[in-house]
Formats: structure tokens, C-alpha cells, sequence
């Protein structure tokens, strides 16, 4: 069975505000945004794979939409099949989102990083990442389909969910419901701290479309200083066989 031990380091905690809380996001990315890139990079090179598989072209779906709103997305070639296969990948890959998440504290308390703590959330937790993930995610979907306006207000409620499911070994639903309640509490700090780590996170495909890979991890460390700032630094976390 899995084993952990935990000790407390020094380390960083922002104060409960946005400013401080996007700060503490910007210092810490700086000292790990290489592992935030090879995340992306698995989960764009899979993105590219899915296309191949399902034979969905996404540029040439773009060139044939009718914006009169006829257009049929679904007829479009290999779409169904696509999203299927890429909702599933995503669902895979959220354990990785914590690994990067695992490396920020790591670096926050002063520890030496392994490449192979990126992929920590495939060994601890692991059930309760995905589930949390599939959970989260039609939580998001729903909240979609109402109108994209009250996903900005979703969005921040579950704010710290990763962080809880790996620092407090907690289940899905246990995750979902402590991030919920201490957002509900500081509901303004989490909504801007929230809108202002996405723009950050997407601002690489206005700068320049490759640009993603560089920006897009940002928004995992955003929920790390969130966690970090209301919850306290948690104590580092090392792994066991």
C-alpha cells in the first residue's frame, strides 16, 4: 500500500488577496514552468493523436462554419467520435495537473524535484483525482450549456479542489464540498484570482498560438497559492513505495 510521510519546510504562503495570490502564482511558475511545458506538450501531442485516430480536422471545420447559425457542428466528419476520445484523454490527464501542482510545493519548500513527481497522481489518490475531474467537469458542462457567463461564477467555487485531493488525501466529494465552502466564504477574491489566472493562463493564443504551451499550466499553480493562502502551506508530501 501507498505510504506518505509529511514534514513541514519553509516556504512562501501569499495573503488572502488577488494581487498577492497571482504574485506568489508568477514566482513560483518561474521556478517550475518547465514541467508545467511537458504537460502541455503530452496533452497536445494526444490532442493531435485523437485527430489522427478520429479523422476530425478542427482548421477545416473553422473554414466551413456558416455563422449564420445553420451550421450543423455535429455532421461535421469525426467530430462525435473525437470528443468522446478527448473527453476520455482529459479525464487521464487531470492526475498529471496535480503532479504539477505536487512539483510547485516541492519547489515552495525548498526540495529537491524529480521528473517522475509529475506523475504522482497516478500513483496517490488516483481514483478520487478522476472521479473529481469527471465531476468538476459536468459540473462545468452544465454550467455551459445554461449560458458561458455562469461558468465565470462556477468556475472559482471549486477553485482548490486539486490541491485538496492532494494535500489532504481527500475523496472526490470531499473536495468538491471544502473548496465549495471556503469559496463561498471569500467568494470575491476567489471570482477575481479566478478571472485573472485564465486570462493569464490563455493570454499565449492571443501573443501567439504556440504561445499556450507556456501559459496555459499557469492557472494549476493559481490554485496552488489559493490553497497556499487560505489553507495554510501544506506540509510536503514524500512519496513511498
Amino acid at each position: 500500500m501507498s505510504e506518505f510521510n509529511e514534514f513541514d519546510q519553509q516556504g512562501s504562503v501569499p495573503n488572502r488577496e488577488t494581487g498577492s495570490i497571482i504574485s506568489h502564482a508568477f514566482e513560483m511558475y518561474k521556478g517550475v514552468f518547465g514541467y508545467g511545458v511537458v504537460a502541455m506538450i503530452i496533452y497536445m501531442l494526444g490532442g493531435y493523436i485523437i485527430q489522427l485516430v478520429t479523422g476530425f480536422n478542427s482548421s477545416s471545420m473553422m473554414e466551413d462554419v456558416d455563422f449564420s447559425g445553420d451550421y450543423n457542428y455535429w455532421a461535421t466528419p469525426g467530430l462525435p467520435l473525437y470528443m468522446t476520445f478527448s473527453g476520455l484523454f482529459g479525464l487521464l490527464l487531470s492526475p498529471l495537473y496535480v503532479g504539477l501542482i505536487y512539483i510547485v510545493n516541492k519547489y515552495n519548500t525548498k526540495n529537491p524535484i524529480e521528473f517522475s513527481d509529475l506523475f504522482i497522481g497516478y500513483r496517490q489518490n488516483f481514483v478520487n483525482i478522476l472521479l473529481y475531474s469527471f465531476l468538476s467537469g459536468l459540473i462545468y458542462a452544465v454550467a455551459a450549456m445554461l449560458c458561458f457567463l455562469p461558468l465565470i461564477f462556477v468556475y472559482p467555487l471549486l477553485l482548490i479542489g486539486y490541491p485538496i485531493l492532494l494535500f489532504e488525501n481527500a475523496s472526490a466529494t470531499d473536495a468538491l464540498t471544502k473548496s465549495f465552502n471556503i469559496a463561498k466564504e471569500n467568494y470575491g477574491t476567489f471570482l477575481l484570482t479566478g478571472i485573472l489566472g485564465m486570462l493569464i493562463s490563455v493570454a499565449g493564443v492571443v501573443l501567439c498560438g504556440v504561445g499556450i504551451i507556456l501559459t496555459a499550466p499557469f492557472m494549476m499553480i493559481v490554485m496552488y497559492s489559493t490553497y497556499c493562502a487560505f489553507l495554510g502551506k501544506p506540509r510536503q508530501i514524500m512519496f513511498k513505495n
